[in-house]
């Protein structure tokens, strides 16, 4: 069957694919447009595979909060260069993604990958399809979902990280989401308070405090006692209440929050960041 320059053409605005590739497998579909696009995402597949061993290290977060403000998600798309991460086609399937996610009641990553993309394909199968056209490794990396009573959520410019809070209250000022999120990025709180780190945690780092103190001579019944004093200072750099508030390290940013309103509580975080 002959193959015209308009069959390919179509195919290729229908796939992305490039002119080549429509051409082979319009050839090999013996003309089917349907089957062409089944041995293009069959191609995909055979590139994922191929890709396997190598690092999306590159990619786009986005974080998004649902109109009423009440759930927060964030997803990562991993891809292998920069140069693909700022690509238009990659940024808009970023962008659907994430608004997947936000519509959706998803539980899990696994969940969303299989969730519907539209076009009769899985986001999964269309993260697939779309190796076949760039050639490099690409992953739903992440996803993480807050509900709460009030979200918010930062992107930080360059879409390498993002950050999503909840708070306790419907509402919580502009200004407070704004600022916590912004410090949770900058931050990389692992707890929002002491009373939230995992004892596996804790005792990791008086693990390590004690060794560290052992390692500088320290007298054996002083390792203990040190090692509380470097957890302490842990706790101030780690949790989030307890953290100097970036934008003024005079207090903390439990202090921040109750200066603007003592009844409100941080109720859950999540940061993802590229890198």
């Amino acid at each position: 069957m002959t193959i015209t320059a308009t069959d390919v053409n179509n195919l290729r605005k229908r796939t992305g694919a490039g002119m080549m590739d429509c051409k082979k497998a319009l050839e090999e579909a013996n003309g089917d447009q349907e089957k062409a696009i089944d041995i293009l995402r069959e191609k995909g597949q055979k590139v994922a595979a191929n890709r396997s061993d190598r690092t999306a290290k590159e990619g786009s977060v986005l974080a998004k909060v649902s109109a009423d403000g009440k759930k927060g998600i964030m997803t990562q798309l991993s891809c292998e260069t920069d140069f693909v991460a700022r690509n238009e086609e990659f940024t808009k399937v970023a962008e659907k993604l994430a608004n997947i996610a936000l519509n959706g009641n998803f539980k899990s990553l696994d969940e969303l990958k299989a969730a519907d993309y539209g076009d009769g394909l899985t986001v999964d199968k269309k993260i697939t399809e779309f190796i076949g056209k760039t050639g490099e490794k690409m992953e739903l990396a992440a996803y993480e979902v807050i509900n709460a009573e009030k979200v918010f959520a930062y992107n930080h410019p360059g879409n390498r990280l993002a950050s999503i809070v909840g708070f306790s209250k419907a509402d919580a000022s502009n200004e407070v989401g704004k600022e916590i999120s912004m410090q949770i990025a900058a931050m990389a709180p692992i707890a929002i308070d002491k009373s939230d780190v995992t004892q596996e945690t804790l005792d990791r780092e008086m693990s390590v405090a004690k060794e560290q103190a052992r390692q500088e001579g320290k007298p054996e019944a002083m390792l203990e006692k040190i090692a509380l004093g470097k957890v302490n200072k842990f706790y101030k750099e780690s949790t989030l209440l307890n953290q100097d508030f970036i934008k003024d390290s005079k207090k903390t940013v439990l202090q921040f929050l109750q200066d603007n309103d003592k009844e409100l509580k941080v109720t859950a975080f999540k940061r993802i960041v590229i890198g």
